[in-house]
């Protein structure tokens, strides 16, 4: 609606989302179309615009006001200078206006920022002529994007908060791996001091190919650290458990949402992952590739 508009646009766009308290405006848009330029050439008196040159000259309409300044200084004086200037700054819209109602009510009312003045055709007229052009004058328009972070990361939360089913305890985010901060997580099955080898190679492989992660060692139960990195939206966990000290070395992928699992080699995981996060392949490519694994998360375990 026009009066709910800020002064310098002539049109607004907003979008909302839509949350728990309602729709919620998350994006302003405000076409200011060339309303800063203009006022800063009104209020200086120097023209902004930029300057196209034109591929071959062209004939052009020019309409301008021609003021009887002689007449006009006798007439108002003091105010002279503010009606000659206000003349200066007809558009041609305004110019068509000040001729029709010359011709039919012999007088025109000039609006200014000292008030309203009554001029008659003795005083001013309208004339037309034929220019040639070199250059076409561009005032340039600005669109005003206006973004409220907060509130898009409320809504990216809300929107991605879960409860597992048959257990409200058990929440998470189902970020995409796309936005989720954190990528994957790194977990040793236990504090088994042979782990650790394995653990610093995974972490120098993900971070050798930009995938961000954290690495979980710290006590409790491989389900409880599970339950843990799926409250904070990371999409992916990498386990390092005995079998992983066998050759071939391999780890189990672990995916957020379906808690769904797959041991693949240890070599692999981090190109694997890195596509995951960059949406080149999907989990259910992952899974149709390497073999499901089920032992490590359970009811019990995630509880512990």
């Amino acid at each position: 609606m026009g009066n709910e508009m800020a002064h310098y646009a002539c049109d607004c766009w907003d979008a909302e989302c839509l949350t728990s308290y309602g729709w919620v405006e998350c994006v302003g848009c405000a076409d200011r179309s060339a309303y800063d330029l203009t006022q800063h050439s009104k209020a200086t008196g120097i023209r902004l615009a930029a300057e196209k040159k034109l591929p071959a000259p062209k004939q052009v309409e020019v309409v301008e006001a021609v003021a009887n300044k002689a007449a006009i200084g006798k007439e108002f004086k003091k105010d002279a200078k503010i009606i000659n200037e206000a003349l200066a700054s007809l558009d041609t819209a305004a110019l068509e206006e000040l001729q029709s109602l010359m011709e039919t009510d012999g007088e025109y009312t000039l609006a200014t920022s000292a008030g309203e003045f009554k001029l008659n055709p003795n005083l001013v007229s309208v004339r037309k002529s034929q220019k040639t052009i070199h250059v076409e004058e561009i005032i340039p328009s600005v669109i005003e994007p206006s973004f409220g972070i907060g509130r898009i990361l409320y809504s990216v939360l809300e929107h991605n908060f879960k409860m597992r089913e048959g257990d409200e305890q058990r929440t998470y985010f189902s970020l995409p791996a796309s936005v989720a901060p954190m990528k994957c997580a790194v977990l040793p099955l236990s504090g088994n001091t042979e782990f650790t080898q394995f653990v610093r190679e995974l972490s120098q492989d993900l971070t050798s190919v930009d995938v961000s992660h954290k690495v979980d060692d710290s006590s409790g139960s491989i389900g409880r650290r599970y339950a843990r990195t799926d409250e904070l939206g990371v999409p992916y966990a990498i386990t390092v458990d005995f079998d992983t000290m066998k050759e071939p070395h391999t780890v189990t992928l672990r995916e957020r949402d379906s808690m769904g699992q797959v041991r693949l080699p240890l070599a692999n995981v981090s190109h694997i992952v890195r596509d995951l996060a960059n949406n080149k392949i999907s989990w259910s490519d992952v899974e149709e590739k390497y073999p499901k694994f089920e032992q490590q998360e359970n009811a019990k375990g995630a509880a512990a």
